[in-house]
């Protein structure tokens, strides 16, 4: 019995996990879920974004299904107690230092995409995202008062040797098992931090003859992706890099509520969320796309609970249900059949058979 804690969250966040939970138990696996309140919602219930409550529900799950948090309303919170802070905690506190986000474009929805069709038709690679070190985690941080009286944001930037070894280990073996290509991002020419990154990576190919190494500066990657997304297979970069050009990636798949990611730990124990935000100004509408979501229970199938024939059997649904037309508004186009959070779920659980 795999135990797997879900943590809807706020906004669009319960819309979509329950629809990926009905996914789930549509495949007849030996599943317990166990719910719990995070983000705005354990402020709500707690006066925490991350009561202690979920987070020990979190440490005892095989697996965490998570939705998404925040809500314009908690904005006026001191930072500790705003919903974000919960998933940076559950990152820092679970040990989840690597992050992947894989961006694929189905066939169905290359005009979907804001780039022209032949650009990114037959995409599919895996940007792999150190997630509890940079300068996320990194201090001295916060805003401080000079001697001048002149108020000032300090935020530092660093990495310590074994945190971007491990990362890059990963980046390594997921290229093995697909085109054998990595690509590591920095910006080594101006900051030290990832001088660092990109000795430590460089060394460590050797230990991987068979995968081919690259290095690239992390504007001009910006700027790759844009302009030739095929050439990239797998891509390794730091925190911040990674938030940013993973979301870049996410439009050129046509749309962000099309994408999943993984955060593991050292033992692949992960937490799997969609990496679209809570969206507050379409919840309870009725209209937000469950396929990210879904798609993220797949790969906790694959990587955490050991299932790796129902991970490709809820893919292949979610392909075939693109297939068949089914778009909810923020991947509708002429032709298709637009559809609601539920009646998506409905098609991908129909699909499954």
């Amino acid at each position: 019995m795999s135990k797997i804690a879900v943590l809807p969250g706020d906004g669009i966040g319960p819309e979509i996990v329950a629809q990926a939970r009905r996914v789930l138990a549509r495949l007849g696996l030996p599943f317990e879920f166990e719910e719990a309140p995070v983000g705005g919602a354990g402020v709500d219930a707690a006066d925490d974004p991350l009561p202690e409550q979920t987070l020990g529900l979190a440490q005892a799950a095989d697996a965490i299904l998570f939705g998404a948090v925040g809500d314009w309303k908690y904005d006026s919170l001191p930072r500790a107690k705003r919903p974000e802070q919960a998933i940076l905690r559950l990152r820092s506190e679970l040990g989840l230092f690597a992050n992947l986000r894989p961006a694929r474009v189905y066939a169905e929805l290359a005009g979907a995409s804001s780039l022209k069709a032949d650009v990114v038709a037959g995409l599919d690679l895996l940007i792999v995202r150190e997630l509890t070190g940079d300068i996320y985690f990194g201090e001295p941080r916060g805003i401080a008062t000079r001697p001048d009286g002149e108020r000032e944001g300090i935020n530092t930037m660093r990495y310590r040797e074994g945190e971007i070894r491990r990362i890059a280990q990963v980046a390594f073996q997921a290229a093995r098992l697909r085109g054998r290509r990595l690509c590591s991002v920095d910006k080594a020419n101006v900051l030290e931090t990832t001088e660092l990154w990109k000795q430590v990576v460089s060394a460590m190919a050797t230990d991987y003859p068979d995968v081919e190494l690259s290095h690239m500066y992390v504007d001009n990657c910006a700027m790759q992706l844009v302009r030739a997304p095929k050439q990239f297979d797998v891509i390794v970069t730091g925190n911040m890099f990674g938030d940013i050009l993973s979301d870049e990636a996410s439009m050129l798949t046509g749309s962000i509520g099309m994408l999943p990611s993984a955060s593991l730990d050292a033992r692949n124990k992960g937490l799997y969320e969609p990496i679209h935000g809570s969206a507050p100004d379409i919840a309870g509408q009725g209209i937000a796309n469950p396929l990210a979501t879904i798609l993220s229970a797949a790969m906790m199938l694959r990587y955490s609970l050991g299932q790796t024939e129902a991970a490709d059997r809820v893919e292949r649904a979610v392909q075939q249900v693109l297939a068949q037309g089914y778009r909810t508004a923020d991947i509708h186009t002429a032709g298709t059949k637009k559809v609601g959070t539920v009646e998506m779920g409905d098609a991908v659980v129909a699909a499954l058979g």
